[in-house]
Formats: C-alpha cells, structure tokens, sequence
C-alpha cells in the first residue's frame, strides 16, 4: 500500500503521544464494520466534522453510520490546539473582498454560531473538556497594532460584533507575559477546550441519538450510482449519501476534494506541570494565545498546568524526527523563562487548508457531500459543519449553500502540483516574518 497520512506517522488504532490521549476521559472502543449494511447515510471520518454529522442526522430521524480508519478522535479533532473560534478563517475585510459585504456576513454569522454551537452541545450534553472562555491574538510587529485597532472598530461598526476589544501593548504585556508582542485584541466569545474529550464526548451524544460508529474500518473506496457503496476491507456499506468528514486525511478518495483541500502537518509540545506563579505570569486570565505570524504559534495553559504551544509545520507524509526541537524554539523565543521546563509530550496532527483558507463544501449529484479545508478553524466550524450538512440532507440547504459558494478554487498544479509548489509559496511567507 502506497505511503498514506494514515499511517505514515502512527501506529495502527493508537492515538498520538499527546497529552490530551494521556489525560482523556475513557471511551470504549467500537467494532469494526463487517459485512453488507444498510444505511440512510454513511459518514467516512469519526473526527468533530463526522461526530456533529451523525449526532444531528440521528436526532432528525436518519439512520446513520461513521467509519474511521482508527479510532474517535483519532486525527486533528483529538491533537489540535483546542481554539475555539467565532466566524471564519479569515478576516472580514478580506472575506468582503472576495464575495461582498452581505456574503460575507452571513459566513461570519455563521461562524458565530458555530463558536455558540459547540457552548451548546457541552452543555446538553454534559462533555467534560475543560471549556474556558477567551482568545487573544497578539501582535509580534509593532506595525500591526494600528490594524488591529482598525479591524476591532470595524467589526463593532460594520458587523456589531462587540466581543472583539483592543488590547494596547500595556494591556497585551499585563495579559501575556512575553516581550515578544506589542497589542492585539482580545475575543471573549472565543475560547478553549481539551479536544479529544469534546470529541468522545460527541461520539457519546452520537451513539445516545441512535447513530452507529465503527472504529479501524478503513474506507478503501467509495461508489456512486442507483445506491452508493463505501468499502472497506471487510465491509460494504450500501447508503444513500456519503459524507465524506475526513479533512486532512482524504487521500486518494476523491481527486476532485484533492484538488482544493490540503493537508499540512502541524505540532504540539505539553511542558511538565507549571507552579500557579509561573502560569499567571505566562497567561494571566487563562485565555487561549495565538500571534499574527503567518505560520502561526499558539498557546495555552492546560487544565493541570502545562504550556501546551503549538507552532511549525511541514508539508510532507512524515513528521520530524525531534518534535520538541521544532517546537520549543518559537516557544523560548516567546517566553524565554521557560528554558528549563521539561517537555513531557511531543506530537504531530494534520489538518487541512484551502487555497483561500475558507471551508470546502460541495453537495453533488452523485450522493456525496464534502465537509472539510477548515484551514485551524476545525473546532467551532467542523462542529457546525455537521449541524449544517445535517439540515441539507434533510432539504434545508440554506446554510449550507452559503459556505459552499465561498470561493475554494483549485491549488496550482491540482493534487499533482501542490506538493512542490505550495511549500515553496508558505516558506516564503514564513520567511517575511522573520525580518
């Protein structure tokens, strides 16, 4: 079998070595999927995207299935760095340019909701994952200060968004404790979670709706026709839709969703547990930290007291041999005093991006949907995905044909290209941040 993500940096059925499997509440394991099944729909990926799907198709009535080549959680839904966001990927501003103002705001409205719907399923469905409010993006160039400024009084104005406030570079240096920024803005209807226990906890409420789950059932094909087929080894499952919520872990399945959603790779570090002193005087209120680099660093303090500081990446199948080195240098240069912490846990996920870094959504005549190119934004927009994806196959396609015309053109090259070509484009964009 040719050299697939799947496989390429794990072993078969096991989380990755991150804190989060270490410190995850229990969950027992699915079966398999064996022989010819029936479905209303079938769902390829038990991550946040398949989880939400099968949770909200179950609660209207359908029978449904989710099949995951590992295990619940298993990919970027149980290894990221737990941000959850409100609105899209991108910036307003430039969202408005590319598809206009009014556009525009229903995406950003529905990525509010999205930030609401995932408050909301935690607490109907009572998911221990440690939510906490608050996200602050902080500014590492002084000369972004007057845009961050600029963007928070437009969104009060033209988007009466008025979670989002300013923080000056006194505000930013009492809030977080690093020379490293200047301002920024501070989003208290953001947040931050543990991931992989809001992932189980979906895949409990999914189950309690009816649905079914089948864990190391890799999908190896999928068919189109009078009826619709997923394959796996040992399995065919016969459906009417195929939701295909597998992200950053296509592979081969479908060349057209190549051709616009890519996979990177991207990396954690958990330190040894921190003294209360030291924690306040990294992250003062606990907030959730990313920086306005293009290849962005992100943090926060764990529910035990561990800078968890995700930051670099890489564009191939394998990950680096040393994790920890990758990672805990942008991390001391942001907060040198942690020099002599220990890194307990080092891990590696993938996600995927779009060209425009906005979700690709398509509903096609042949039975199958796409959900996926969340782009870091997988928390509150993968969730939402399946709320989405849920009321389209039920008729209401509303939503769903608003996120599916944002624009998600082609990469360069097709899935053939992209490889040799994107790298060399982030690399140089990554480069402009260091002068």
């Amino acid at each position: 079998m040719a050299l697939s993500l799947l496989d390429a940096n794990d072993q078969k059925g096991k989380h990755a070595p991150s804190w989060y499997a270490a410190s995850a509440n229990s969950l027992d394991e699915f079966p398999s999927a064996k022989g010819a099944l029936k479905f209303d729909v079938a769902i390829v990926g038990a991550g946040f995207s398949g989880l939400s799907s099968a949770l909200h198709l179950s609660q209207l009535g359908y029978k449904v299935c989710v099949l995951d080549a590992h295990r619940v959680g298993w990919g970027a839904s149980g290894r990221n760095g737990g941000q959850v966001g409100s609105g899209q990927r991108i910036e307003q501003d430039e969202l408005e340019s590319l598809v206009g103002f009014d556009h525009a705001k229903r995406a950003f409205d529905i990525g509010v909701e999205a930030g609401d719907l995932v408050r909301s399923l935690i607490k109907k469905h009572k998911i221990d994952c440690a939510y906490k409010d608050g996200t602050i993006e902080a500014m590492h160039r002084k000369r972004y200060d007057k845009e961050a400024l600029e963007y928070v009084e437009m969104m009060h104005e033209k988007y009466d968004y008025h979670s989002l406030s300013y923080l000056t570079r006194q505000e930013m240096n009492e809030k977080v404790g690093s020379s490293d920024f200047s301002g920024g803005s501070l989003d208290t209807k953001c947040g931050h979670l543990h991931p992989l226990n809001y992932a189980r906890g979906l895949a409990k409420a999914a189950i309690k709706a009816g649905a079914e789950i089948f864990e190391m059932s890799r999908v190896i094909a999928t068919r189109t026709g009078k009826h619709c087929k997923v394959i796996t080894v040992d399995a065919e499952i016969t459906a009417d839709k195929i939701i295909l919520a597998t992200n950053g872990y296509l592979g081969g399945l479908d060349g057209h969703v190549a051709n616009r959603v890519m996979p990177i790779n991207n990396f954690i570090i958990a330190t040894q547990p921190l003294s209360d002193e030291m924690c306040k005087s990294l992250i003062r209120d606990g907030e959730a930290v990313c920086d306005s680099r293009f290849v962005v660093n992100y943090f926060r303090i764990s529910e035990d007291n561990r800078m968890l500081f995700g930051g670099g990446e890489n564009y191939s199948y394998k990950f680096p041999s040393d994790i920890t080195k990758v990672v805990r240098k942008p991390m001391l240069q942001i907060y040198p005093q942690l020099k002599d912490a220990q890194i307990d846990y080092a891990w590696g996920g993938t996600l995927a991006i779009t060209y425009k870094r906005l979700p690709h959504f398509e509903f096609r005549d042949d039975g199958i949907i796409n959900i996926s190119g969340y782009s870091g934004s997988g928390v509150h927009m993968a969730t939402m995905a399946g709320k989405i994806v849920a009321e389209a196959v039920n008729g209401q396609m509303a939503k769903f044909d608003i996120i599916s015309q944002l624009p998600t053109p082609k990469f360069p090259g097709g899935s053939a290209l992209r490889w040799p070509l994107l790298p060399l484009a982030l690399t140089w964009y990554a480069m402009r941040d260091r002068f």
